[in-house]
């Protein structure tokens, strides 16, 4: 029989696309840490360009960016988070559609869970409409993706940001230790 056991808290991980930081930026990082907390880790920006499926609503060029919060948080609270950043995303959004997309996620030592509000063959049902993506699994020093891992996040540039970020995690998980 298995025993029940809380699982150590993740790294509140959000990816933000758009192609009107001028427009969005720094007001938006006051407002994601007005309900997160503090920024640990708030990414330059990087190209967004494995698909064209945000350039009508988003405009172009998108350019990415990762923000992973000091805060370690319960894994259960990942589709409260995904409703809060919608609720974000739909009240800064103009007659055009969103300025930006918001998708947040936990990394742990383990994995990268994405959570979203489309079902699919693979995603677990949290709650709320939403569901946790299994997006990314950490093995043998590496990240390993599955045929469905979104090809940014299957791409080298990606799983090198989230490695430095995976180490950020276990930084924080030790602290918590002493």
């Amino acid at each position: 029989m298995s025993t029940p056991k809380t699982p150590l808290p993740g790294l509140l991980v959000l990816s933000i696309l758009s192609a009107r930081w001028d427009d969005v930026w720094p007001g938006l990082l006051h407002e994601l840490e007005a309900r997160f907390g503090p920024a640990g880790h708030v990414s330059d920006l990087f190209p967004f360009d494995q698909t064209g499926y945000y350039d009508k609503e988003l405009g172009t060029p998108i350019v990415r960016r990762l923000l992973a919060f000091d805060a370690l948080r319960p894994l259960d609270e990942l589709a409260g988070i995904k409703l809060l950043t919608n609720a974000l995303e739909t009240a800064h959004a103009g007659q055009r559609g969103r300025l930006f997309n918001l998708d947040p996620g936990f990394l742990t030592l383990e994995r990268l869970v994405l959570a979203t509000g489309k079902n699919f063959s693979h995603r677990i049902y949290l709650g709320s409409g939403i569901w946790a993506d299994l997006t990314l699994i950490w093995q043998r020093r590496g990240w390993v993706d599955f045929p469905w891992t979104f090809p940014d996040y299957a791409g080298e540039d990606m799983k090198s940001r989230l490695t430095k970020l995976r180490q950020l995690y276990k930084t924080k998980l030790n602290n918590q230790k002493d």
